[in-house]
């Protein structure tokens, strides 16, 4: 797994080996208004069931072609309200449906799309969908202008070098997010406005290979202070000879120095696990001289057979004092949780796949429908 913060490598990779894949990924907590949302493309959904489904076939030999990238092309969008969900899209589908000129920043699927502004430094994201399956319509503009950069690179040197290709680009890990979300309820024909101000963040990963074939578990975040802004990650990978990969990096906004930590020691512990949801630590330690940092995942905010996200609190103490908490959001990740079927049949009822009929799509989006009209 190699890491960049180059903004040139931000471009749509068009990776053709099967089972690659890639993501463009954004996140705005508005702390005021307690709304929070996510927006991820899609060049190859990885923890796609449909995309899993095609790989192993092919892998067994029981189909001939080979499973693309591009025909398993996606967009998310996840909008949260004090905590709880209220919109969680997964839409995918064939190469018809994203577009992206290779040469600049500018990814779209079907009427999703994002560029980059390198005049403002801003990434321009307007987001059009209809979400029939849950009632809902979503309209909304938002601009993540670039408020920090890093200059960092980092290769994996585990089988010195000879690895396979992964990547970590952290384009902005802060920006300032300004924009407008329109929530159009369709049951009780109204429609909510939510004028944003918020702290974003964006980044991007690429693998030339199935992501479950390569990594074991996944955490990472970012969580800020007044203080500080904290980004972390750690990757355990599925060759056990592989020393994980620990990584944190910290600005300090008072002195605006930027400080890296890795080589680090990682210990998990308050293991837990839900009805689905894998087997997972809501404590987190990382240390290395006089650098260590806690981590507690207390919050739930998105679950699944293979992904969670948190609401989290970290401590750190850096030369031997300790320098407050931050808050922030932490994701964990499962891949090969995806390898069986029955996760994979539960996986379709949250992943609308163009052209394919679920009975536990419609099933479970009926479900949450039918609660929701409940709801105030």
């Amino acid at each position: 797994m190699n890491i960049s913060t180059e903004l040139e490598q931000d471009v749509w990779h068009d990776l053709k080996e099967p089972g690659s894949y890639e993501w463009w990924y954004f996140d705005a907590e508005d702390e005021e208004q307690g709304i929070s949302l996510v927006c991820i493309w899609f060049a190859g959904f990885a923890f796609s069931p449909y995309y899993m489904q095609h790989y192993l076939d092919w892998q067994r030999n029981s189909r001939q072609d080979a499973p693309q990238a591009l025909e398993y092309a996606g967009f998310s969008f996840q909008l949260y309200r004090n905590g709880r969900e209220i919109v969680n899209f997964i839409k995918e589908g064939p190469d018809h449906l994203f577009q992206s000129s290779g040469s600049d920043i500018d990814v779209s699927f079907e009427n999703n799309r994002f560029h980059y502004d390198s005049a403002s430094s801003t990434y321009v994201l307007d987001i059009d969908f209809d979400y029939p399956a849950r009632r809902q319509q979503v309209n909304a503009q938002l601009r993540f202008h670039a408020l920090r950069r890093f200059s960092y690179t980092k290769h994996d040197n585990n089988n010195n070098g000879h690895v396979p290709h992964h990547q970590w680009l952290l384009g902005v890990p802060r920006a300032g997010v300004q924009g407008t979300v329109n929530l159009t309820d369709t049951l009780r024909r109204r429609t909510s406005t939510w004028t944003i101000s918020a702290r974003g963040y964006h980044d991007h990963n690429l693998g030339a290979m199935p992501v479950h074939e390569y990594i074991d578990k996944w955490y990472w975040g970012r969580a800020y202070s007044p203080k500080y802004d904290l980004i972390y990650y750690v990757i355990y990978f599925r060759n056990n000879g592989y020393r994980p990969l620990a990584i944190t990096m910290l600005h300090d906004n008072e002195n605006d120095r930027f400080m890296v930590h890795d080589e680090l020691d990682v210990r998990e512990s308050a293991f837990t696990r839900g009805l689905f949801a894998p087997v997972h630590s809501r404590a987190l330690n990382f240390s290395r001289g006089d650098f260590d940092i806690d981590i507690s995942q207390d919050r739930v905010l998105d679950t699944g057979p293979f992904y969670l996200r948190f609401g989290s609190s970290i401590s750190f103490r850096l030369d031997g004092e300790h320098q407050g908490e931050l808050r922030g959001i932490s994701e964990f990740l499962k891949p090969g949780r995806l390898q069986s079927p029955v996760l994979r049949f539960f996986t379709r009822s949250r992943v609308w796949r163009e052209g394919e009929r679920s009975f536990m799509y419609d099933r479970y989006n009926f479900i949450k429908t039918y609660f929701n009209w409940f709801k105030p």
